[in-house]
C-alpha cells in the first residue's frame, strides 16, 4: 500500500490557494491578538474591495490605509503602485483617538504592504492586487498575489531611535526557515521603512504611505513626509 503523503507534500495548488487567501485577506492574526489591538485602540483594515464607477463605466480597486500603535503593539497597512511608489489619495480620513482609518485610495491596481508588530517582532506582508475577466461575467476577479512574506522580524528599539523620528532609514530582518537573510524587493525599500515607522507611531492621526493629490489642499492627515 502506498503511504499518505498528503501533509508532508500538499498539492501545489493547495500551496496557491492558501497564497491566494494571504493576499487576498491579509495577514491571519490569532483572535487574541485581534482582541488586543481593539482593546488598545488600534483598529487596522486591510481588506481590497472591487467597486464600481458608473460614471467612468468603470471597475476600481479601494483601500483603506489604516492603523497605528501604542507602546508594545502596532499594526499598519497602506498602498503603493505596482512600482512600489507612493499613490495619491482620494480622500483622507479622520478616527477618534487616532490608530484607525487615516485615508482611502482608489486605482486599477494596488500593492498593499501591512505590518504587525508585537514588542521588538514584526510581521510583513506585501501583496499585489488587479482585476482580471471572470468567465464572461461582468463584474471581474480580484487576483491577489503575495510578493513578499516576513515572518518573525527583529528591529532594535535602539535601531529605530538612531534612524530619526520618521524612523524612514531602517526596518526589521528576516530570515528564512533555514536561517538566511530574507530580502523583501528592492523597490519597496522606501514603503517598509515608512511602514515600520507607522506601526510605532503611538495613536497615529496622519498617513506614512499615502500622498495628498497636487490638486487638494492641506487636510489633517497631510502629514506624510
Amino acid at each position: 500500500m502506498t503511504p499518505n503523503r498528503s501533509h508532508k507534500n500538499p498539492p501545489k495548488d493547495l500551496h496557491a490557494a492558501a497564497n491566494e487567501r494571504l493576499g487576498r485577506h491579509g495577514l491571519s492574526l490569532p483572535q487574541a491578538i485581534l482582541r488586543a489591538f481593539e482593546k488598545n485602540g488600534i483598529y487596522c483594515f486591510p481588506g481590497v474591495s472591487v467597486e464600481h464607477q458608473h460614471l467612468a463605466h468603470r471597475f476600481v480597486l479601494k483601500g483603506t490605509e489604516s492603523g497605528g500603535a501604542v507602546e508594545g503593539m502596532g499594526r499598519y497597512c497602506g498602498y503603493l503602485n505596482k512600482g512600489g511608489q507612493p499613490i495619491p489619495w482620494l480622500q483622507p480620513l479622520d478616527s477618534f483617538g487616532g490608530s484607525g482609518r487615516h485615508a482611502i485610495v482608489i486605482a486599477a491596481e494596488l500593492v498593499r504592504i501591512e505590518m504587525l508588530r508585537i514588542e521588538r517582532t514584526y510581521e510583513l506582508l506585501i501583496s499585489r492586487h488587479a482585476l482580471e475577466p471572470s468567465n464572461g461575467a461582468t463584474r471581474p476577479h480580484l487576483r491577489s498575489t503575495v510578493l513578499f512574506r516576513g515572518k518573525a522580524g527583529t528591529l532594535s528599539p535602539e535601531l529605530l531611535a538612531g534612524g530619526g523620528q520618521s524612523g524612514r532609514d531602517v526596518q526589521p530582518t528576516f530570515y528564512t526557515v533555514a536561517g538566511e537573510l530574507q530580502l523583501a524587493p528592492s523597490e519597496f525599500h522606501k514603503a517598509i521603512c515608512a511602514i515600520t515607522a507607522a506601526v510605532s507611531c503611538i495613536r497615529c492621526k496622519h498617513t506614512h504611505i499615502a500622498v495628498r493629490p497636487k490638486t487638494a489642499t492641506s487636510g489633517p492627515a497631510d502629514q506624510s513626509s
